[in-house]
């Protein structure tokens, strides 16, 4: 009985290090990442609440794509890599470096909300535990694996690598508990073949895609519980007629104002698209969501951009990404003439 106890006491023990661990960098961030909040001057055009958004929200929408980012660049590295080739701490250590800055410049738009803070610390959490996880099993037994089975690559290791592609690039418009698992799973069992590499990929894959299944099944009901967030926004811009900005099919004229056109369009991945689209036509915006700043990344060869306001390196492309804000004015013109840059990703509100 006394062994059994002393194991259990440290198994507690060891539950209890690996939490603070994990809640280490949420408490870092509220304690080393403060600035005074203040308020934004700007007067909206955009005035009806169901239209407006919290200005701080462009910065904090962040770090849920960093972990986006993340998945494409695992994506590219087992493209001709293996899994224990990805930093899974760099990819940790950037979602947590990021969100410092992030925070402090949020102060300016009148700091991060309460459901702010709760979203992104519960997925920088879950994702630290993951990613660890992760790391812990392909830097050993994912590792030994690979050593056995030689420079060749095994079937398993090329079907793995399309699975992890199309859902890095599933993420870009539509949230990751909606991906089908079970899919993966049953791709994977059917690709299997006798040979060591096949078997330990079908089996630590299979058992990772179901959990994730499970765990999906339970976000999902969750969601359908408290509604999801919505999937269009509002922005006002220049430069184009009604009639013009009526001819894109993905663009919704909602009314003529003094200063400009009232449209209406999709968020995420697909609003970047929009505007690439709006700003090779000649349109300039003018707000968005009732806001007059906004964030953007974008990627280069250069270590740094000159208005950067967080740059780091991307795995398995050679470059790197960078975080830049800058007024809702001056975006079209960015996105005309990115210079040394490539435009990633506007982050809408």
């Amino acid at each position: 009985m006394r062994f059994l106890a002393r194991w259990l006491w440290r198994l507690v023990l060891a539950v209890i290090v690996l939490v603070l661990l994990l809640l280490s960098p949420v408490a870092y961030t509220e304690l080393a990442c403060t600035a005074e909040a203040s308020d934004d001057a700007y007067q909206p055009i955009i005035t009806a609440p169901e239209w407006q958004r919290a200005e701080s929200r462009t910065l904090m929408t962040y770090p849920e794509w960093h972990i986006v980012h993340a998945y494409d660049d695992y994506a590219k590295v087992i493209e001709t890599g293996d899994p224990h080739d990805f930093g899974y701490l760099r990819a940790i250590g950037g979602f947590w470096g990021a969100l410092c800055p992030l925070t402090e410049r949020a102060a300016g738009m009148g700091g991060v909300t309460r459901d702010s803070k709760m979203t992104i610390y519960t997925i920088g959490v879950s994702f630290t535990a993951e990613l660890l996880a992760k790391a812990a099993y392909e830097e050993t037994f994912g590792r030994i694996a690979a050593m056995l089975r030689g420079a060749e690559r095994a079937p398993l290791d090329d079907v793995s690598a399309r699975q992890a592609k199309a859902y890095a690039a599933f993420l870009q418009q539509v949230p990751w508990y909606q991906w089908d698992f079970e899919r993966d799973v049953t791709e994977l069992r059917e690709a299997t073949t006798p040979v060591l590499r096949d078997q330990e990929r079908a089996l630590a894959l299979g058992l990772e895609f179901g959990a994730k299944a499970a765990y999906a099944q339970v976000i999902a009901q969750a969601v359908e519980g408290i509604g999801s967030d919505e999937l269009r926004l509002r922005s006002v811009v220049s430069g184009l007629s009604q009639e013009e900005l009526q001819s894109f099919d993905d663009v919704g004229v909602i009314e003529k104002l003094d200063e400009g056109v009232v449209i209406e369009t999709d968020r995420y991945r697909a609003f970047t698209n929009v505007l690439q689209g709006l700003a090779e036509a000649g349109a300039d915006l003018v707000e968005i969501s009732g806001n007059d700043a906004i964030l953007f990344t974008a990627t280069s060869e250069a270590e740094t951009a000159p208005d950067a306001l967080y740059s780091f390196p991307r795995q398995g492309y050679g470059d790197f990404r960078h975080l830049i804000v800058v007024p809702v004015t001056e975006l079209a013109e960015r996105l005309r003439a990115p210079g040394d840059l490539r435009i990633e990703h506007v982050h809408d509100y």
